[in-house]
C-alpha cells in the first residue's frame, strides 16, 4: 500500500502517516476472523486507490486530446478559410 501513497494528492509523506496509524492502532487485534475482515477491507482500499489514479490519468489523456483537437480545428480554419 506504501507504493501507492507516492502520487497520493496530498503527498506521500501524508499517506505514509495516515497509513502508519491505521496500522498501530489495529495492532494489538488478535482475532482471526477480525484480521482477515481487515484484509480485505485492506485489499478493497487498494484497488479504490487505483480505480482512483485510473480516473484521473483517463481524464487527463482526455482533456489533453480535446485540447489537440481543439487546436487542429483551429489551424485548419485558420488556413483553409
Amino acid at each position: 500500500m506504501l507504493h501507492l501513497g507516492k502520487d497520493y494528492p496530498k503527498g506521500s509523506d501524508y499517506f505514509r502517516l495516515r497509513l502508519k496509524s491505521a496500522f498501530s492502532k489495529n495492532a494489538q487485534v488478535t482475532d482471526p476472523q477480525k484480521i482477515e475482515q481487515m484484509i480485505k477491507h485492506g485489499e478493497f482500499v487498494v484497488k479504490e486507490i487505483q480505480a482512483l489514479y485510473m480516473l484521473k490519468k483517463y481524464r487527463t489523456l482526455k482533456q489533453r486530446l480535446v485540447k489537440k483537437e481543439i487546436d487542429c480545428v483551429g489551424l485548419f480554419f485558420f488556413f483553409f478559410f
